[in-house]
């Protein structure tokens, strides 16, 4: 009989988890428990770095469910990020198509390459108002893991 410890969660682990991430009314926001776990390696930006945090040192079948206080899981909301945004902005960086309502996550190219996306609140004739928080900063979450295997 070996009395060997199961391997723990390290900075650099590589997983296998079931891992879900819920509004605190109990909605999901993703989940794999009722699909194939998730396999990832640490530190690579495929959890929030806050997440990560919360699994450093859990053992190899371990389940537990964490609540994120406001704020915590992806950072309070800045009002800052709140825009004004073009009508001809937009028009631009949309395919001639396009047809927007409030609520839709807009892409936009951003100065200097990369993408950034922000969530539709006002759609004027001249101007639209977007909001470029993360759609969940500033909510409670519910994070819930089931550490299948750690290498």
């Amino acid at each position: 009989m070996s009395n060997a410890q199961p391997a723990v969660v390290t900075k650099s682990a590589y997983l296998t988890l079931h891992y879900r991430l819920a509004s605190l009314d109990g909605k999901d926001i993703v989940t794999t428990f009722n699909a194939n776990p998730a396999t990832l390696m640490l530190g690579q930006g495929q959890l929030a770095p806050v997440l990560e945090e919360l699994l450093l040192g859990l053992p190899e079948g371990t389940h537990r469910t964490f609540n994120l206080e406001p704020g915590v899981g992806f950072g309070p909301r800045n009002p800052e990020l709140v825009r004004q945004v073009s009508r001809a902005t937009l028009d631009e960086n949309s395919s001639p198509d396009a047809e927007y309502k409030v609520g839709d996550l807009v892409d936009f190219a951003a100065p200097g390459g990369g993408r950034f996306a922000g969530v539709l609140r006002e759609l004027g004739d001249e101007v639209c108002l977007f909001d470029f928080n993360h759609p969940l900063a500033g909510e409670p979450l519910t994070f819930e893991v089931n550490i299948i295997s750690v290498l």
